[in-house]
């Protein structure tokens, strides 16, 4: 007779063992946990279904990941989202190189150096930081880059903004995973007399590093989908613009935002086929996120 066997005649002793007020109290938490379950989990459905059912006629379309709008008039159902997709992840990207490593400094000194009053003020203003509205750091980076330093609207304006939606995120996910690193992995390091900075360069980090990518990836997918910093800070283009610093850049939410003004059926098609390659692009994001945490835990066994 197996184990789980043997076990299920002393669990089910245990239980009996509880009184019946409690027994009727857990059955009600049970309940409502799940019909809130329930509850949260028919919208997102049905929100997926809506997506996916008008949408999945534009995302086959041949031409759609690998054509842009140039030259289509709005009536005209042809070309593609290459050059939105292309935008949002341009954009993406270059606000991760530039927030992934000031987040990640920013959360070693708050893990490993702190606390102190410097940490006190930085913790509060990530804390700030992390409430601000995407409109609002939108509108401060066009006051400062735009019309305080007179560059002109671009991807790079609209990666900025980016940067301030992202920073906070980076910060909080390196910070808790740091944390989580046992205090007897640096001890033993002090021990041996290696400094700090080498131990947490060469010890705290690769142990926290599953953690910090699956919340750099979640990040990252947190920011493809603004809207704000687009609108405000660079002009829609039909057709592709590889330069991030000059003229204008199309992305998946500014292109759904300008084809909700096209009254033909062909912006229909477009905005719902945006709107599911977005909800691809993220989910593809997590994925990734989810299986090099998942590489990396196997890794360090």
């Amino acid at each position: 007779m197996s184990t789980a066997a043997l076990d299920r005649p002393v669990k089910a002793a245990a239980f009996r063992g509880i009184s019946i007020n409690r027994r009727i109290k857990n059955s009600v938490a049970t309940v409502l946990f799940l019909a809130s379950f329930v509850v949260a989990l028919v919208p997102l459905i049905w929100l997926l279904w809506v997506v996916i059912d008008r949408g999945w006629w534009a995302v086959t379309r041949k031409g759609w990941w690998t054509h842009s709008l140039r030259g289509v008039m709005p009536e005209q159902f042809a070309g593609g989202v290459y050059h939105a997709l292309y935008g949002t992840v341009a954009q993406a990207v270059v606000a991760a190189v530039i927030a992934v490593p000031l987040g990640l400094m920013v959360a070693i000194y708050l893990a490993e150096y702190g606390p102190d009053r410097l940490t006190r003020v930085t913790t509060f203003m990530v804390d700030v930081l992390a409430g601000v509205p995407s409109i609002v750091a939108s509108l401060f980076i066009f006051s400062l880059w735009i019309a305080t330093l007179g560059f002109e609207q671009s991807g790079f304006a609209v990666s900025l903004a980016l940067v301030l939606l992202m920073l906070p995120i980076v910060v909080r996910a390196g910070e808790e995973m740091l944390k989580l690193v046992p205090d007897e992995l640096r001890e033993a390091s002090y021990a041996l007399g290696i400094p700090k900075w080498k131990t947490i360069v060469r010890i705290v980090i690769p142990v926290a590093l599953p953690g910090i990518i699956s919340g750099v990836l979640l990040s990252f997918a947190r920011i493809i989908g603004e809207t704000a910093p687009v609108l405000v800070l660079v002009g829609y283009s039909r057709s592709i613009n590889y330069d991030m610093f000059s003229g204008n850049m199309a992305s998946l939410p500014l292109l759904i935002y300008t084809e909700l003004t096209n009254p033909e059926h062909a912006g229909f098609l477009r905005v719902w086929g945006a709107a599911l390659t977005l909800i691809i692009v993220v989910a593809v994001v997590n994925l990734v996120a989810a299986l090099a945490t998942r590489i990396l835990a196997i890794g360090r066994r």
